[in-house]
Parts: structure tokens; C-alpha cells; sequence
């Protein structure tokens, strides 16, 4: 068995440290996005997975939250959506505040409204369904790879955050001219700590400006689709009957939002974490000798990864969870980076092995609010390193990869490399995606 592992970094000096209140442990900021693009939260997760009780963390003299790092806790807050609501907010940037999506956007709605609205949306995105659009995927992916033979260095983060777009824009019917500006738009809601994705504004105008374009975008097009249907993602919405009625329009606006969202933040990540992190170590080398393994290597990929940082929730009622009292209105955030790398439940947890299996990680989430475009992503993902493998070999760094600068999504925003073309009887064997 081949197993690679990654030392924890140290935290950088000068980055905030937070004292214990009753139960605590001094931690680094988890709220701060410099951590995930310049430090590393791993030990400090590690350090509370230890711990009999939960954490509590203060973000400032009326915010905090309760910190869930195990995956067993993690599994239960996400599974109970009656004990944990989603409609307060499931960012850390609502923290304090509503979220005003609650109720007309899947991820900010409880079931049973949940459940009755994603009826239609969650059967066009079933893998029979997007089985039958495998070569559709293929066709998005490998020209976004293909300049990674030219000899030059190639950004493979910049090609990997383009990817969900094209494959999302295709099957929403988003024109093909809209989806670089669409895509730079959601990463800009993600991470707009980020200095190369920040208005001269600041922060909260980058926000509320990304926020206006997005909306305003999908409130002209829903009025034109109305009268055109297809058989695209956005139909499925605009069609779509709960309650007995139809969508609303800024139900459909939320939810195509949120759609996007999902795609971009989540699928780019997996691959990038790979080629960043153990591009010297053997790990594509040995992937890709062996096709056998895609499978396992990428739900791997996604574990290391966890994409998603977290998610926050609401407690609704008093509930004891790992001998600590949350009370009815405490927040609590689920650190999925955390519960991914948990040796409870993951043997050698901080070791990377494509050949891991079992493999239950979290990185779609659990329960009624497990990601809703994860057949896509496995699909789009499985089809990217199939396509990677055959068409190349010689992966090298080209320089120094960068982190994303956001405490939402844990990511990479450059990764410059190099490969050459697989030579005959020394690349992968052409096979069926």
C-alpha cells in the first residue's frame, strides 16, 4: 500500500489567537481567510478533535459559535435538520444576521419545504441522467487541459476553476460569452478577502456588487426563459411546481445562484489540492498506472480536499453533544476540513491514499442537504483525471501554487505547471471516461 503524507505547517506569527472561555482551548482565528490562504488550521483541529467537550469561539463581544471538529458530532448536526435549522444562515459571513434566501433557496430551507422543492431539480441531476451526458462533459473538459501539452507553463487552478462553469453553464443554458464574468462573479462571493478578486471598494462592496450583478443577471434571463423553455437545469426550475404552485421568480433567482455557487466553489478544488500538494511525491505517477483506481483516488482527492470549510448552523432546541450543553439560538459550525481528517474514523486520517476504502467522507455534506450536484462533480471529476492521465505524464511545478483567501473554501487559485504529451506505450491506455 502506497500512502503519502503532508506535514502540518507552522502558524504564522502575528495570526490572532482567540483565549478559551469555560471548556475552550486557545485556537487561531478560524474566522480569519488568511489562516486558510497562508496557515494551516489542521493542527488546531487536531487539537480540539482531542478534546471531551466542544469548543466555543468568539468572533467579537456578541458573536460566537461552537466549533464541531469530530466526524461522528459533524454527521449528527448535519443529519438533524430539526434540531439544526439552515434558514438562519450557513455561512460564517451571516453569522449574527438572517439570511435572506431562508425558505426560497434549497441550501437556506429545511425540510419538509426542502424536500418538496428539490423534487425535480435532484432527478435531473441523478447520475442516470447525467450518465447520458458523459460525452457532453468529456467535450467541456479536455479543451480547457489540452494547452498543458503546448511545453509552456500552464495555470492548472485557473483552467480547474473554469471547468464547473462550462459544465454547469451548459446544463443551466447560460450562454457560453457569460460564463467567464459568471464564474469570477461566484468566486468573488466566496472570497472577497481575496486581493485579486476585491473591488477598489473594499470588502463589502465587492460583496454587494457580485451579489447585484448575479441577481439581476438571472432576473432578466428568467423573464426571457419563461417563454423558452428547454430541457436545460433553469427549465427544470421555472417549470418546477411545490405547494401547488410554481416557482416564484426570486425562488428560481436563489436557487440558480445557489447552483452556481455550488459548482464553482466545490468541483475545482479536488484536482488543484492534488497537483499542488503531491505533484513531486509519486502520487500522479502511481494514479495514473493504475485506471483502476479512479474511483477510489478521487473520493480521496475530495476528502483531502473538503472543499466546502464548513457549515454553520442554528440549534432550535437544547441538545447535549459531546458532554456540551448547546442551547436553543447557539450557532455551531461544522469545520468539514476537520471531520474529513478524523482518525476515528479514517485510518492515518493526515495521510493521502488513493487506495483508501472505505471512504464516508463529508465533503458533499450529509443528510437532507448532501450536495445536490455531486453526481455532477464526481462525473466532471472522474472524466478529468481519466483525460489527464492519457493525454499526459511529466507533471512538474512551474512555480509557487497560491492559495485562495477565504474561510468558506479551501482552494487553490494558481497552480503553475508543467507536463509533456504521453508518449506512445508510456501514457494510460485510451479507455471509455
Amino acid at each position: 500500500m502506497t500512502v503519502h503524507a503532508i506535514q502540518s505547517a507552522t502558524p504564522p506569527p502575528g495570526c490572532p489567537m482567540h483565549a478559551a472561555a469555560t471548556g475552550d482551548t486557545a485556537t487561531l482565528d478560524l474566522v480569519d481567510p488568511g489562516l486558510y490562504s497562508d496557515g494551516d488550521p489542521h493542527p488546531v483541529w487536531r487539537r480540539m478533535r482531542a478534546l471531551d467537550t466542544l469548543t466555543r469561539h468568539h468572533v467579537d463581544d456578541d458573536r460566537w459559535f461552537w466549533n464541531v471538529v469530530r466526524f461522528d458530532d459533524s454527521d449528527q448536526v448535519l443529519r438533524d435538520t430539526a434540531t439544526f435549522t439552515s434558514e438562519r444562515g450557513t455561512m460564517l459571513d451571516l453569522l449574527g444576521l438572517d439570511d435572506p434566501a431562508s425558505g426560497k433557496q434549497l441550501a437556506a430551507t429545511d425540510p419538509p419545504r426542502h424536500t418538496a422543492m428539490q423534487g425535480r431539480l435532484k432527478k435531473a441531476l441523478a447520475i442516470k441522467s447525467v450518465d447520458q451526458q458523459r460525452e457532453m462533459i468529456r467535450d467541456l473538459v479536455v479543451p480547457l487541459i489540452e494547452p498543458l501539452g503546448d511545453g509552456g507553463t500552464f495555470d492548472f487552478a485557473q483552467a480547474m476553476l473554469a471547468m464547473p462553469m462550462s459544465v454547469t453553464g451548459t446544463m443551466m443554458g447560460l450562454p457560453t460569452a457569460d460564463w467567464a464574468w459568471l464564474n469570477r462573479l461566484t468566486t468573488v462571493c466566496i472570497a472577497a478577502d481575496d486581493p485579486e478578486y476585491q473591488d477598489p471598494g473594499g470588502r463589502e462592496a465587492t460583496l454587494e456588487n457580485a451579489h447585484r450583478e448575479l441577481f439581476a443577471y438571472f432576473q432578466d434571463l428568467v423573464r426571457f426563459r419563461r417563454g423558452n423553455l428547454g430541457d436545460d437545469l433553469l427549465s427544470v426550475l421555472i417549470s418546477t411546481e411545490f405547494e401547488g404552485r410554481h416557482m416564484a421568480a426570486d425562488e428560481i433567482v436563489a436557487n440558480c445562484y445557489s447552483l452556481l455557487l455550488g459548482a464553482n466553489v466545490t468541483t475545482p478544488h479536488a484536482p488543484n489540492f492534488v497537483m499542488a500538494e503531491f505533484i513531486d511525491s509519486g502520487v500522479l505517477q502511481d494514479w495514473a498506472a493504475h485506471p483502476e483506481l479512479d474511483a477510489t483516488g478521487l473520493e480521496e482527492a475530495l476528502r483531502w480536499a473538503s472543499p466546502v470549510n464548513h457549515f454553520l448552523r442554528y440549534a432550535t432546541r437544547d441538545i447535549e453533544i459531546r458532554n456540551t450543553l448547546i442551547k436553543a439560538g447557539d450557532a455551531v459550525v461544522v469545520w468539514l476540513g476537520s471531520a474529513n481528517r478524523d482518525d476515528r474514523v479514517f485510518a492515518r486520517g493526515s495521510e493521502f491514499d488513493i487506495r483508501r476504502k472505505p471512504n464516508k467522507h463529508l465533503a458533499f455534506g450529509i443528510g437532507p442537504h448532501y450536495c445536490i450536484g455531486h453526481s455532477v462533480a464526481r462525473v466532471s471529476l472522474k472524466t478529468l483525471f481519466h483525460e489527464l492521465f492519457t493525454r499526459f505524464e511529466e507533471f512538474r511545478p512551474a512555480g509557487r501554487p497560491e492559495r485562495l483567501r477565504s474561510n468558506f473554501v479551501s482552494g487553490y487559485k494558481h497552480i503553475p505547471i508543467t507536463a509533456r504529451p504521453a508518449r506512445g506505450g508510456n501514457g494510460r491506455v485510451r479507455r471509455a471516461g
